[in-house]
């Protein structure tokens, strides 16, 4: 098995499939003894610390300048806002249903694409399955929400966060691939990761809330640097440059999935027959989205 040429990619695939699952647990753990502003902040300021210290004692190459400058800014709209938003969100919905949620963040990166240079124009078979996934997110969504109350409330509040958090990462993504880079990926990711634990530090003194100390709050903040941040970003950059993007993008699928078994089985967090359907719903548009960009 392992004298396959692109073992090693499969196994980063496989990696991120499952790490990556696993952070919306961990952060519903660690908000457990950490605020959302703080856990944000010392995440990425940890794991971006990190990965800087080893690409220098690897003596890698550093963007300078205009690039330098780009890449920190971008970090901080992809990871600080966009995992930022997701933090907040998980303080008013299970983390099984937020993941659910932010599968439908490919159709803000193809909408988003469609309105900055060079502009890819929207198919009727792009927009059908837009629509199909949208259905699919208000199935989700719509009782919970209009059910009133404090909980409709709650639900609301964290559906709609979450959609800035996915419009922030799309945007990021977009402009971030725009921009022209000599540095290695992996240097690039400890770049934005500290940049967004630097940007967090004030939010953090405005929002500090209280901290619980918790050994279990200590080892998910621990699991989130470690597992979320280095290991499950460096196996997606390893993963994205030696498989095809059509394979690496599979992850979209199976992420929610875990974390949905995860939350059930750690907080048993509700998952039935209507959340079911809607993720099959949600998939099957983002499906049909991916295959006609891919088609293209």
């Amino acid at each position: 098995m392992k004298g396959h040429p692109q073992f090693w990619a499969y196994a980063a695939l496989i990696s991120v499939c499952f790490f990556w699952g696993t952070t919306y647990l961990g952060i519903r753990m660690a908000l457990e003894m950490w605020p959302p502003m703080p856990l944000v902040a010392v995440r990425f300021l940890l794991s971006g610390g990190i990965l800087l210290a080893g690409a220098l004692l690897l003596k890698a190459e550093m963007p300078r300048g205009r690039e330098l400058a780009l890449t920190a800014f971008y970090g901080v709209v992809i990871l600080g806002v966009g995992n930022g938003a997701l933090v907040l969100a998980e303080t008013w919905i299970p983390s099984g249903l937020a993941a659910l949620i932010i599968t439908v963040s490919p159709f803000w990166m193809v909408g988003l694409n469609a309105l900055l240079p060079p502009r890819e124009p929207l198919h009727p078979p792009t927009l059908a399955g837009m629509a199909l996934g949208l259905a699919g997110a208000v199935l989700l969504v719509g009782p919970g929400a209009l059910a009133g109350g404090a909980a409709g409330a709650a639900m609301l509040k964290g559906a709609v966060v979450l959609q800035l958090g996915c419009v922030s990462w799309s945007l990021g993504s977009l402009l971030q691939k725009r921009l022209p880079t000599r540095s290695h990926p992996i240097v690039s990711g400890g770049i934005q990761q500290l940049a967004a634990g630097l940007a967090f530090i004030p939010a953090s003194l405005l929002w500090p809330g209280e901290i619980h100390f918790s050994s279990r709050g200590m080892g998910a903040l621990l699991y989130l640097v470690v597992f979320g941040s280095i290991v499950g970003y460096s196996s997606y950059i390893v993963a994205l440059e030696r498989l095809p993007v059509a394979v690496v993008s599979i992850y979209n699928y199976i992420n929610p999935v875990v974390a949905v078994i995860l939350g059930w089985i750690f907080y048993r967090e509700p998952f039935g027959w209507r959340e079911a359907a809607a993720m099959l719903v949600i998939f099957s548009g983002v499906a049909l989205v991916k295959r006609m960009q891919a088609g293209r």
